[in-house]
């Protein structure tokens, strides 16, 4: 009896720590998963554009004109003059623009209204280097934090809060393990 005690007991063993899936993750494979999340939901921060009919008055709207001057020098906008009414011997003189957005510039487009857009200003995508920070929580969620670069884009100098303190960002990802697929980045 004692013989089919131990039977059992080391074959109940034996099939439990056979049965156990692997639930450690390393840092190479937490970076793949990140990455793997990034392309498929990529991190950037975003602006209200203007566009369409504009007028620029005074020298601080010249300025402004500037910026979209630049922009139909890159081809992500056209500037159409529509009228032009200069002060003799004087500054202020005004010109209304007709401004438009060309196909180059729908990538960075995400939502358009009438006359303003939801533009890309900066993207940020993961550095070279491995995660800054990983811990694994327990068996199931883990936590990397991983430094993401800043990409700035053509409609950069549109945005309103532009803070140049540094050129990254650090962001914390929660791991959790998914039976059927894996390792995901929890939402």
């Amino acid at each position: 009896m004692k013989k089919l005690t131990i039977y059992i007991l080391s074959f109940i063993i034996v099939g439990l720590t056979a049965c156990k899936t692997k639930t450690t993750i390393n840092q190479d494979e937490a970076g793949a998963v990140i990455t793997d999340y990034l392309k498929a939901n990529p991190e950037y921060k975003t602006t209200r554009f203007n566009f369409g009919e504009i007028k620029f008055n005074s020298t601080n709207d010249m300025f402004e004109l500037g910026k979209y001057k630049t922009l139909a020098s890159k081809g992500l906008v056209t500037l159409d003059l529509k009228a032009a009414k200069k002060k003799f011997l004087s500054k202020d003189s005004s010109f209304v623009y007709q401004i438009t957005l060309t196909d180059k510039a729908s990538p960075l487009v995400l939502k358009q209204d009438r006359d303003k857009a939801t533009v890309k200003v900066v993207e940020y995508v993961l550095a070279d280097e491995k995660p800054v920070d990983f811990s694994q929580v327990n068996s199931s969620t883990a936590k990397v934090t991983v430094s993401l670069k800043m990409n700035t884009t053509d409609f950069e100098p549109f945005d309103k809060d532009a803070n140049k303190n540094s050129n990254f960002i650090t962001k914390t990802y929660k791991l959790k393990l998914s039976k059927d697929e894996g390792w995901k980045v929890q939402k």
